[in-house]
């Protein structure tokens, strides 16, 4: 082979490799990734890849749905979904354990838990325990309903219930095509490498196939870990002690509760009325705009010409009179 061929080949594939490198990679900024590995989800073929994923799974079966992008190709959604609740029940500890059992019987696993005590302001001693488990994501709404029906009653005890969920299939997408260009890359440097016969040229060669295929690695391991993760929904839980929370009772009256009651339906009137207040702004305020303002313009018109009319009718008269 000549020098000078090679070099060129080298070039094409540097020059494929740096367009690939600077594509926008979406994915190392949407995520923590770090805090997956943390939670126990599997290591990829890369061991750490940069893509920065946080605590959340995607929903890659069936139920995450699909749709058609703008050539009617049918394109899979795949969608991070994260769940979190606090909740206060009669005994942490045993509902930690049942939270660990229902994970385990949805064929999901334990990230992590903790269990502590605490004493509250009587002097009584008291457990609270942090959960995290994951699901498989299409088991994820009955999750969440086994895990509320620990609590005694769910207007009260469950203090606080989390849902987010991140469309990521534009970065998978990205990826997917760049592992290919990659691919390509790497499928033309073997050629090269069968062809080179001198060690400068081997050594060359040699130096672009490791670059590409640590970045097929990087790329096939971030992949790998959307797919996997793709199965399995996280669901953290605050558990705290019903003893705890446990209101001041005077008699069988309860004042704290009552409070709680009175504020609840502070926070649902003030969302009502903010609300209506967007619907009338939004909605409404238009709509009486484009029906009134004509009617509005027109009586004003009519009144000027009236007003007018008034006005000139004196000189009018006047001019007549002079007239006769």
């Amino acid at each position: 082979m000549k020098n000078g061929k090679l070099w060129l080949v080298i070039l094409s594939v540097s020059i494929m490799l740096s367009s690939c490198a600077s594509a926008p990679n979406a994915v190392e900024s949407s995520l923590d990734y770090e805090s997956e590995q943390k939670m126990g989800l599997p290591m990829t073929a890369a061991e750490a890849p940069r893509a920065e994923m946080s605590e959340g799974a995607y929903e890659g079966d069936s139920s995450a749905g699909s749709s058609f992008d703008s050539t009617g190709i049918n394109v899979e959604r795949i969608v991070i979904k994260n769940a979190s609740l606090s909740i206060v029940v009669p005994d942490p500890s045993s509902a930690m354990q049942s939270i660990v059992d229902m994970a385990e019987g949805m064929g999901g696993f334990v990230v992590n838990s903790n269990i502590y005590k605490t004493t509250t302001s009587q002097g009584l001693e008291v457990p609270i325990a942090n959960i995290t488990v994951r699901v498989p994501a299409e088991k994820l709404d009955q999750a969440l309903i086994q895990i509320k029906a620990l609590v005694d009653d769910l207007d009260i005890d469950v203090l606080n219930e989390d849902i987010s969920g991140q469309d990521v299939t534009s970065e998978v997408t990205d990826l997917e095509s760049r592992l290919r260009n990659l691919e390509a890359a790497e499928e033309q440097l073997l050629k090269i490498m069968d062809d080179a016969y001198r060690t400068e040229d081997v050594l060359i060669v040699f130096r672009e196939l490791t670059s590409v295929r640590s970045e097929i690695e990087m790329i096939q391991g971030q992949i790998k870990y959307y797919r996997e993760s793709a199965q399995l929904s996280a669901v953290s839980v605050y558990l705290q002690a019903k003893a705890a929370v446990e209101p001041i009772t005077i008699g069988k009256w309860q004042p704290g509760i009552e409070i709680q009651k009175a504020l609840q339906a502070l926070v649902n009137g003030g969302k009502f009325l903010a609300t209506m207040l967007i619907w009338l702004l939004i909605l409404v305020a238009p709509l009486l705009a484009a029906i009134f303002l004509p009617i509005f313009f027109i009586i004003r018109y009519f009144r000027k010409r009236k007003l007018l009319k008034k006005s000139e009718e004196p000189a009018q008269k006047e001019k007549e009179k002079k007239a006769s």
